[in-house]
Protein backbone atom coordinates (compact mmCIF):
# COMPACT_ATOMS: atom_id res chain seq x y z
CA UNK A 1 0.00 0.00 0.00
CA UNK A 2 1.29 3.64 -0.75
CA UNK A 3 0.54 4.96 2.42
CA UNK A 4 0.37 9.17 3.18
CA UNK A 5 0.97 10.45 6.77
CA UNK A 6 -0.56 13.97 7.22
CA UNK A 7 2.58 14.29 10.30
CA UNK A 8 4.32 11.19 11.58
CA UNK A 9 6.77 12.18 14.01
CA UNK A 10 4.76 13.50 16.91
CA UNK A 11 3.16 10.57 19.30
CA UNK A 12 0.33 9.23 17.13
CA UNK A 13 1.91 9.67 13.33
CA UNK A 14 4.77 8.24 14.74
CA UNK A 15 3.22 4.89 15.86
CA UNK A 16 1.45 4.38 13.14
CA UNK A 17 4.57 5.77 10.64
CA UNK A 18 6.00 2.64 12.34
CA UNK A 19 3.20 0.27 12.06
CA UNK A 20 3.01 0.91 8.38
CA UNK A 21 7.24 0.49 7.64
CA UNK A 22 6.74 -2.68 9.60
CA UNK A 23 3.98 -3.66 7.19
CA UNK A 24 6.21 -3.62 4.54
CA UNK A 25 3.95 -0.15 3.04
CA UNK A 26 5.39 2.64 0.85
CA UNK A 27 5.33 5.58 3.10
CA UNK A 28 5.56 9.11 2.54
CA UNK A 29 5.26 11.47 5.51
CA UNK A 30 4.41 15.15 4.85
CA UNK A 31 5.10 17.73 7.74
CA UNK A 32 6.82 20.71 8.68
CA UNK A 33 9.84 18.99 9.51
CA UNK A 34 10.15 20.62 12.98
CA UNK A 35 9.82 17.87 15.46
CA UNK A 36 12.03 14.45 14.96
CA UNK A 37 13.02 15.27 11.78
CA UNK A 38 15.40 12.36 10.93
CA UNK A 39 12.94 9.44 12.25
CA UNK A 40 11.90 6.77 9.49
CA UNK A 41 14.67 7.44 6.80
CA UNK A 42 13.45 4.53 4.80
CA UNK A 43 10.37 6.69 4.66
CA UNK A 44 9.75 9.95 1.66
CA UNK A 45 9.46 13.18 3.77
CA UNK A 46 7.70 15.79 2.03
CA UNK A 47 8.70 19.31 3.86
CA UNK A 48 5.59 21.55 3.86
CA UNK A 49 3.09 23.51 5.99
CA UNK A 50 -0.49 22.50 4.96
CA UNK A 51 -1.98 25.24 6.42
CA UNK A 52 -0.24 27.28 3.53
CA UNK A 53 1.04 25.03 0.96
CA UNK A 54 -0.37 21.64 -0.26
CA UNK A 55 1.71 21.90 -3.77
CA UNK A 56 3.91 19.00 -3.31
CA UNK A 57 0.83 16.53 -2.77
CA UNK A 58 0.39 17.75 -6.14
CA UNK A 59 1.04 14.49 -8.81
CA UNK A 60 1.82 11.85 -5.95
CA UNK A 61 -0.15 8.52 -6.22
CA UNK A 62 -1.34 6.87 -2.87
CA UNK A 63 -4.50 4.27 -1.82
CA UNK A 64 -4.55 5.95 1.06
CA UNK A 65 -4.06 9.02 3.40
CA UNK A 66 -3.98 8.80 7.56
CA UNK A 67 -4.49 12.83 8.73
CA UNK A 68 -2.83 12.85 12.41
CA UNK A 69 -2.65 16.74 12.58
CA UNK A 70 -6.52 18.27 11.49
CA UNK A 71 -7.35 20.50 13.68
CA UNK A 72 -9.02 23.38 11.57
CA UNK A 73 -11.82 22.41 9.76
CA UNK A 74 -10.69 25.00 6.93
CA UNK A 75 -7.47 23.32 6.36
CA UNK A 76 -8.92 19.61 6.65
CA UNK A 77 -11.28 21.13 3.76
CA UNK A 78 -8.28 22.15 1.64
CA UNK A 79 -6.53 18.58 2.19
CA UNK A 80 -9.44 17.15 1.40
CA UNK A 81 -9.40 18.59 -2.22
CA UNK A 82 -5.99 18.29 -2.67
CA UNK A 83 -6.27 14.19 -2.46
CA UNK A 84 -9.03 13.40 -4.86
CA UNK A 85 -10.05 9.55 -4.48
CA UNK A 86 -7.20 8.81 -1.65
CA UNK A 87 -8.68 7.08 1.05
CA UNK A 88 -9.19 8.97 3.97
CA UNK A 89 -8.46 8.60 7.68
CA UNK A 90 -8.78 11.02 9.88
CA UNK A 91 -7.60 11.00 13.62
CA UNK A 92 -10.53 12.51 15.91
CA UNK A 93 -11.38 12.57 19.21
CA UNK A 94 -14.43 11.30 21.95
CA UNK A 95 -14.15 15.30 22.40
CA UNK A 96 -16.95 15.92 19.82
CA UNK A 97 -19.41 14.83 21.68
CA UNK A 98 -21.63 17.36 23.31
CA UNK A 99 -22.71 15.17 26.63
CA UNK A 100 -20.58 13.18 29.00
CA UNK A 101 -22.93 12.48 31.23
CA UNK A 102 -23.38 8.76 30.28
CA UNK A 103 -20.93 7.24 27.63
CA UNK A 104 -21.33 8.13 24.36
CA UNK A 105 -21.66 5.83 21.25
CA UNK A 106 -21.19 6.71 17.60
CA UNK A 107 -24.66 8.30 17.33
CA UNK A 108 -24.93 9.98 20.04
CA UNK A 109 -24.89 13.78 19.43
CA UNK A 110 -21.29 16.06 18.63
CA UNK A 111 -20.34 19.72 19.24
CA UNK A 112 -22.38 22.06 16.39
CA UNK A 113 -20.47 25.46 16.18
CA UNK A 114 -17.64 26.48 19.09
CA UNK A 115 -13.91 27.52 19.09
CA UNK A 116 -12.84 24.84 21.60
CA UNK A 117 -10.73 21.69 20.86
CA UNK A 118 -13.74 19.24 20.88
CA UNK A 119 -15.65 21.73 18.61
CA UNK A 120 -13.22 22.23 15.96
CA UNK A 121 -12.73 18.30 16.05
CA UNK A 122 -16.14 18.36 15.14
CA UNK A 123 -16.11 20.79 12.48
CA UNK A 124 -13.18 18.93 10.91
CA UNK A 125 -14.79 15.75 10.84
CA UNK A 126 -18.01 17.75 8.85
CA UNK A 127 -15.01 19.05 6.02
CA UNK A 128 -14.30 14.96 5.30
CA UNK A 129 -15.61 12.66 2.33
CA UNK A 130 -18.56 10.50 2.75
CA UNK A 131 -16.18 7.63 3.01
CA UNK A 132 -13.72 8.46 5.03
CA UNK A 133 -12.75 6.27 7.90
CA UNK A 134 -12.96 8.50 11.42
CA UNK A 135 -11.44 7.44 14.48
CA UNK A 136 -12.12 8.76 17.94
CA UNK A 137 -9.85 7.56 20.61
CA UNK A 138 -10.11 8.81 23.93
CA UNK A 139 -7.05 9.17 26.02
CA UNK A 140 -3.54 7.77 23.81
CA UNK A 141 -0.86 6.76 26.07
CA UNK A 142 2.35 5.19 26.08
CA UNK A 143 5.87 5.53 24.60
CA UNK A 144 6.63 9.18 23.30
CA UNK A 145 3.37 11.05 24.87
CA UNK A 146 4.27 14.27 25.06
CA UNK A 147 1.38 15.39 27.20
CA UNK A 148 2.63 13.35 30.85
CA UNK A 149 -0.64 12.31 31.22
CA UNK A 150 -0.83 8.74 31.43
CA UNK A 151 2.83 9.00 32.01
CA UNK A 152 2.59 10.86 34.78
CA UNK A 153 1.29 7.86 36.77
CA UNK A 154 4.08 5.59 35.96
CA UNK A 155 6.51 7.81 36.88
CA UNK A 156 5.23 9.20 40.23
CA UNK A 157 4.71 5.58 41.60
CA UNK A 158 7.89 4.02 40.12
CA UNK A 159 9.59 7.05 42.17
CA UNK A 160 7.75 5.50 45.28
CA UNK A 161 6.95 7.08 48.90
CA UNK A 162 3.61 8.61 50.17
CA UNK A 163 1.86 8.67 46.55
CA UNK A 164 -1.57 10.91 46.73
CA UNK A 165 -4.45 8.71 44.79
CA UNK A 166 -7.86 10.28 44.18
CA UNK A 167 -10.98 9.35 45.23
CA UNK A 168 -13.07 7.59 44.34
CA UNK A 169 -10.68 4.63 43.43
CA UNK A 170 -13.56 2.84 41.86
CA UNK A 171 -13.98 5.16 39.28
CA UNK A 172 -13.58 3.47 36.02
CA UNK A 173 -10.99 4.24 33.55
CA UNK A 174 -10.26 4.30 30.10
CA UNK A 175 -7.15 5.01 27.57
CA UNK A 176 -5.60 3.37 24.48
CA UNK A 177 -2.32 2.61 23.59
CA UNK A 178 -0.98 4.44 21.09
CA UNK A 179 0.93 1.10 19.39
CA UNK A 180 -2.50 -0.60 19.20
CA UNK A 181 -4.37 2.56 17.83
CA UNK A 182 -1.53 3.42 14.96
CA UNK A 183 -1.61 -0.79 14.30
CA UNK A 184 -5.62 -0.50 13.57
CA UNK A 185 -5.64 2.60 11.97
CA UNK A 186 -2.58 1.07 9.20
CA UNK A 187 -4.65 -2.01 8.64
CA UNK A 188 -7.71 -0.01 8.39
CA UNK A 189 -6.34 1.71 5.87
CA UNK A 190 -5.46 -1.32 3.83
CA UNK A 191 -9.10 -2.20 3.89
CA UNK A 192 -10.61 0.86 2.53
CA UNK A 193 -12.73 0.83 6.16
CA UNK A 194 -15.04 3.10 6.37
CA UNK A 195 -17.37 4.97 8.91
CA UNK A 196 -17.33 6.51 12.35
CA UNK A 197 -15.32 4.63 15.25
CA UNK A 198 -14.64 5.12 19.11
CA UNK A 199 -11.62 3.94 19.84
CA UNK A 200 -10.97 3.45 23.93
CA UNK A 201 -9.61 0.65 25.92
CA UNK A 202 -8.80 -1.51 27.71
CA UNK A 203 -10.61 -4.60 26.56
CA UNK A 204 -11.59 -5.59 30.10
CA UNK A 205 -13.15 -2.89 32.51
CA UNK A 206 -10.34 -1.37 34.55
CA UNK A 207 -10.95 1.12 37.61
CA UNK A 208 -8.36 3.70 38.98
CA UNK A 209 -7.24 1.62 41.76
CA UNK A 210 -6.46 -1.34 39.37
CA UNK A 211 -4.31 0.86 37.19
CA UNK A 212 -2.54 2.45 39.93
CA UNK A 213 -1.90 -0.51 41.95
CA UNK A 214 -0.91 -2.67 38.69
CA UNK A 215 1.37 0.27 38.11
CA UNK A 216 3.13 -0.26 41.65
CA UNK A 217 3.23 -4.07 40.76
CA UNK A 218 5.04 -3.01 37.28
CA UNK A 219 7.19 -0.96 38.54
CA UNK A 220 8.12 -2.56 41.47
CA UNK A 221 8.09 0.85 43.06
CA UNK A 222 7.79 1.57 46.95
CA UNK A 223 4.99 3.78 47.11
CA UNK A 224 1.88 3.31 49.07
CA UNK A 225 -1.30 4.71 47.75
CA UNK A 226 -3.19 7.38 50.26
CA UNK A 227 -6.82 7.56 48.60
CA UNK A 228 -8.06 11.54 49.50
CA UNK A 229 -11.18 12.51 49.22
CA UNK A 230 -12.34 14.05 46.25
CA UNK A 231 -13.74 17.24 48.48
CA UNK A 232 -10.34 17.88 49.74
CA UNK A 233 -8.77 17.91 46.99
CA UNK A 234 -11.34 20.18 45.15
CA UNK A 235 -11.14 22.33 48.69
CA UNK A 236 -7.69 22.92 47.37
CA UNK A 237 -7.88 23.64 43.79
CA UNK A 238 -6.84 20.39 42.20
CA UNK A 239 -8.69 20.07 39.06
CA UNK A 240 -9.89 16.87 37.79
CA UNK A 241 -7.51 15.52 34.97
CA UNK A 242 -5.30 18.23 34.36
CA UNK A 243 -3.99 17.91 37.82
CA UNK A 244 -4.78 14.42 38.16
CA UNK A 245 -5.23 12.15 34.66
CA UNK A 246 -7.91 10.19 34.58
CA UNK A 247 -9.32 11.06 37.81
CA UNK A 248 -12.89 12.11 37.34
CA UNK A 249 -15.50 13.05 40.41
CA UNK A 250 -18.24 14.92 38.48
CA UNK A 251 -20.98 12.79 37.58
CA UNK A 252 -21.11 15.45 34.66
CA UNK A 253 -18.29 14.20 32.92
CA UNK A 254 -18.62 10.56 34.08
CA UNK A 255 -19.45 9.32 30.18
CA UNK A 256 -15.39 10.14 29.54
CA UNK A 257 -14.64 7.07 31.13
CA UNK A 258 -17.72 4.69 29.79
CA UNK A 259 -17.17 5.19 26.18
CA UNK A 260 -18.51 2.39 23.55
CA UNK A 261 -15.88 0.81 21.39
CA UNK A 262 -17.84 -2.33 20.76
CA UNK A 263 -17.60 -0.80 17.27
CA UNK A 264 -14.31 -0.90 16.95
CA UNK A 265 -13.08 -4.53 18.23
CA UNK A 266 -15.94 -5.73 15.48
CA UNK A 267 -13.50 -3.92 13.02
CA UNK A 268 -10.29 -5.43 14.40
CA UNK A 269 -9.25 -3.12 17.11
CA UNK A 270 -7.49 -5.51 19.74
CA UNK A 271 -6.10 -3.94 22.79
CA UNK A 272 -2.55 -5.34 24.65
CA UNK A 273 -2.40 -5.65 27.93
CA UNK A 274 -2.48 -2.94 30.40
CA UNK A 275 0.88 -4.29 32.25
CA UNK A 276 2.64 -3.77 28.79
CA UNK A 277 1.65 -0.27 28.46
CA UNK A 278 3.05 0.55 31.72
CA UNK A 279 6.21 -1.42 31.36
CA UNK A 280 6.73 0.25 27.77
CA UNK A 281 6.39 3.86 29.56
CA UNK A 282 8.57 2.63 32.05
CA UNK A 283 11.50 1.99 29.57
CA UNK A 284 10.44 5.45 28.17
CA UNK A 285 10.85 7.49 30.85
CA UNK A 286 14.08 5.64 31.33
CA UNK A 287 15.49 6.26 28.09
CA UNK A 288 16.01 10.49 29.04
CA UNK A 289 13.53 11.35 26.25
CA UNK A 290 12.12 14.31 27.10
CA UNK A 291 8.63 13.72 28.64
CA UNK A 292 6.63 16.71 28.21
CA UNK A 293 5.94 19.29 25.71
CA UNK A 294 4.58 22.54 26.26
CA UNK A 295 1.52 22.88 24.49
CA UNK A 296 0.09 25.76 26.07
CA UNK A 297 -1.15 24.20 29.37
CA UNK A 298 0.78 23.06 32.86
CA UNK A 299 2.12 19.50 33.21
CA UNK A 300 -0.03 17.50 35.21
CA UNK A 301 1.36 16.10 38.41
CA UNK A 302 0.71 17.86 41.99
CA UNK A 303 3.45 20.10 43.52
CA UNK A 304 5.48 17.93 46.17
CA UNK A 305 5.11 19.97 49.37
CA UNK A 306 1.29 20.12 48.57
CA UNK A 307 0.77 16.24 47.83
CA UNK A 308 2.79 15.32 51.42
CA UNK A 309 0.23 17.89 53.08
CA UNK A 310 -2.76 16.10 51.55
CA UNK A 311 -1.34 12.37 52.42
CA UNK A 312 -0.58 14.35 55.82
CA UNK A 313 -4.40 15.25 56.06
Amino acid sequence: MRLLVLGGTLFVGRALAEAALARGHDVTLFNRGLTNPDLFPEAEHLRGDRRRDLSLLEGGVWDAVIDTSGYEPEVVRTSVAALPGVHYVFVSTISVYADFSHGPHERSPVHEGGTGYGELKAACERELPQDALVARPGLVVGPHDPTYRFTYWVDRIAEGGEVLAPEPRDSAVQFIDVRDLGEWLVRCAEGRVEGVFNAVGPFEPLTLEGLLEECRRVTSGDGHLHWVPADLLEERGIENWSKLPLWISDSQYAGLQQVDSSRAIAAGLIFRPVEDTIRATLDWIRSGDPLFVDQGRPKPGIDPELEAELVSA
